[in-house]
């Protein structure tokens, strides 16, 4: 079982559904990843965090009045979320939510990047973030699909100190990974020819399954959508989905 107990600086650490009905979404999630829920106290919200084998995963909560509902947000490990909130926007995100105090979990704050995706900033204290990663149930990937991808690509290695690998330059394929070359947390893809109009830069999430077709006919069973069905790749066996909310997210099938 591969387990993290620390996140590289300026790199995914969380991942968090903001639902339009959290029993609903809770009880997809759960029967599709065999996850299982612990409920934080009223001070929280009624914030759900969901564990594999007890191991922290992700986290569900209702959307706040205005918020966008039923999708995933990445959340990216900082050391003074005020500083980092700054310095994104001085280098051309725009502040969406202003850093707050989560109990004694951590501080929060929400952005949008200068191509328009929303993204999370995370000081930790108590909540050090997701553990389980690369197995079932757990986190897989995280990627950018970016409609200012030179812009976008630029921003996140200037305020959060990406390393980023080229992985194709063409016009057919842009993409970019980030983190460890040996051990990469993530990638960015153009997507700005694939996207439909009007939907803007968004991050996703992929998360582990054991038979990616299984669970694509799981997750039908349970009221939810593939928007494409399983297909291989030189880096494995995908299928993108969504919850019976609407929520996006990828299945990877992992080893």
């Amino acid at each position: 079982m591969t387990v993290l107990t620390t996140h590289r600086l300026g790199e995914p650490c969380w991942v968090d559904l903001a639902s339009s009905d959290v029993p609903r979404a809770l009880a997809f999630y759960t029967s599709l990843f065999g996850w299982t829920a612990d409920e934080a106290g009223e001070e929280y919200g009624g914030y759900v965090t969901l564990r594999k084998d007890g191991r922290t995963v992700a986290g569900l909560g209702p959307a706040m009045p205005g918020a966008q509902p039923d999708a995933w947000l990445t959340y990216l490990l900082v050391e003074d979320s005020d500083a980092a909130e700054r310095d994104a926007v001085d280098n051309g995100a725009h502040a969406l939510a202003p850093t707050m105090e989560v109990g004694d979990q951590g501080r929060l704050a929400v952005i949008a990047d200068p191509g328009g995706a929303v993204v999370g900033l995370w000081e930790p204290e108590q909540h050090r973030g997701f553990e389980l990663v690369a197995e079932v149930g757990g986190i897989a990937w995280h990627e950018l699909y970016a409609r200012a991808y030179p812009a976008q690509v630029d921003f996140y290695t200037r305020v959060f100190g990406w390393q980023t690998q080229v992985l194709g330059d063409t016009a057919d394929f842009r993409y970019s990974t980030f983190g460890d070359p040996e051990m990469p947390a993530g990638g960015i893809y153009d997507a700005d020819g694939m996207l439909p109009p009007g939907v803007p830069s968004h991050w996703v999430v992929y998360f582990g399954v054991a038979d990616a077709d299984a669970a694509s006919q799981r997750v039908a069973e349970l009221g939810g959508t593939i928007v494409r069905d399983p297909w291989d790749s030189e880096f494995g066996r995908f299928a993108q989905a969504t919850d019976p909310l609407g929520a996006l997210f990828f299945l990877h099938q992992v080893r």
